[in-house]
């Protein structure tokens, strides 16, 4: 195996990853900024309000994209699994 092999497995497994966390990341920053302009708006300064809405947007995230995430992971697994032989070389 050499190093370009190496680099590419590597380019293309953070690639995945990013591609797949970065759904459910967004939303959470989404929440979590608006959550924040709004405590700051009203100066409710409770620090368990952000939680409940960050898990639900969390949980919609999830169930509507993860038929999606899991085509990702696996099509990254198949993809990975087909280059095995080429990796011995």
């Amino acid at each position: 195996m050499n190093d370009a092999a190496v680099i590419a497995l590597a380019q293309d497994a953070l690639m995945t990853t990013l591609m797949v966390a970065a759904p459910i990341l967004v939303v959470s920053l989404v929440i979590g900024i608006l959550v924040s302009v709004f405590q700051a708006m009203t100066q409710i300064n409770e620090v368990t309000l952000t939680f409940v809405p960050k898990i639900l947007g969390v949980f919609a995230v999830a169930a509507f994209m993860g038929p999606w995430m899991i085509g990702t992971i696996v099509n990254y697994t198949v993809r990975l699994f087909a280059t095995l032989p080429n990796l011995a070389h």
